[in-house]
């Protein structure tokens, strides 16, 4: 590992320390800071011609500013003659918008990837993509990493009672399926409508839940309206107790006011999004996702296979 330096950003320095530990390195040198009218001035304080570097930053609040500094980093990185550039991207912000969903609206997250591909990234890594055809908007290399055996592990470990696994939406059947088939658990799935972005209807079950315990399953949690609602009609179909798991924790506007007061029992979700610490709630219990990011460095960096982590 010699030739690997492992750079960040300022948007999750706690998951970055715990992978530079499991890689056993030091972080690299770099000054990623503001000046007084907004800009990002970042400065790499190492020298990193012909090595292998990997710039880990989540695009989260604060959305734009994270974004932008991954960009400002991978332009320095590839100005300063790194052989290749990864760019760990955690959380994949903007991905919700992967298609047109009217006329005349943008598609962003095709944006981010050319964004994100001329700035410098030879390579990139995301943690549970919204959509999996994000992938096919870069003309380069991406790892799409699934959280799930963090996940499945915490499940293992505190799960005992007989346990369906449900998808808030048509949408995350799929997701949902194949870990309920990881856990030899039922599979249930909640009909929602949606009227408006934000706004969501939960209108029925559609599976067997009745005195078991029911695993909300999704990529992702925002305002937690469609879990908590999700929660409420799986606890009046007869479930026994209904917990949360997410791997993104973006819990923005009333999203923890929400989790408090709903019937969910805990949310379980991965430090792909650090937690905000002066706005939190006892439900929610992070996990960490440092050393399945540690361990895809180490095969991308010798040219191992990737995919197998999640076999």
């Amino acid at each position: 590992m010699d030739k690997v330096r492992v750079f960040s950003g300022n948007s999750n320095p706690g998951l970055v320390g715990e992978i530079c530990e499991y890689l056993d390195i030091e972080l690299g040198k770099a000054e990623v800071k503001s000046f007084s009218d907004g800009e990002i001035s970042v400065a790499i304080k190492e020298s990193v011609r012909a090595l292998d570097i990997y710039v880990v930053q989540s695009i989260c609040t604060p959305t734009n500013d994270n974004l932008m500094e991954l960009l400002i980093m991978l332009d320095a990185l590839k100005r300063a003659s790194a052989s290749c550039i990864t760019a760990i991207i955690p959380y994949y912000g903007y991905a919700r918008q992967d298609r047109k969903v009217a006329p005349r609206t943008p598609i962003t997250a095709k944006l981010v990837a050319d964004l994100i591909e001329v700035a410098g990234a030879t390579r990139v890594v995301c943690v549970d993509l919204h959509a999996g055809q994000i992938q096919g908007f870069f003309n380069i290399p991406v790892d799409n990493i699934y959280a799930a055996p963090v996940l499945l592990n915490y499940i293992e470990e505190n799960f005992k009672d007989e346990i369906v696994v449900v998808s808030p939406d048509a949408g995350g059947v799929e997701r949902a399926r194949a870990f309920a088939k990881r856990i030899k658990a039922g599979l249930a799935i909640v009909d929602k409508r949606r009227p408006e972005a934000n706004v969501s209807e939960v209108m029925h079950v559609i599976g067997d839940v009745k005195g078991k315990v029911a695993i909300l399953l999704d990529d992702m949690v925002d305002t937690a309206g469609t879990l908590t609602q999700a929660a409420e009609a799986l606890k009046k179909e007869g479930a026994k107790e209904v917990y949360g798991c997410c791997t993104h924790a973006v819990l923005s506007g009333p999203a923890i006011e929400r989790i408090d007061k709903s019937c969910l029992k805990e949310l379980v979700v991965t430090n792909t999004i650090p937690a905000n610490l002066e706005k939190t709630s006892a439900k929610v219990k992070y996990q960490s996702i440092a050393s399945l990011l540690g361990e895809g460095i180490k095969r991308i960096h010798y040219g191992e296979s990737v995919s197998s982590l999640f076999i």
